[in-house]
């Protein structure tokens, strides 16, 4: 292994962790866009919208 500072080690551990994290938040996000798009397609349409945008 190369010789890095402490600071460089603490700098990899939590890039490291949030690469992780992020990754797992974007399957736990793709996942819960495809099922309410997939399950409740059908109920969305038929309310209404009551946003003015």
């Amino acid at each position: 292994m190369p010789q890095l500072s402490p600071l460089n080690w603490i700098l990899l551990y939590i890039l490291f962790w949030s690469a992780v994290l992020s990754v797992s938040i974007l399957v736990w996000w793709s996942s819960k866009v495809l099922f309410k798009s997939e399950s409740s397609a059908s109920l969305e349409d038929t309310k209404e919208n009551k946003w003015n945008w």
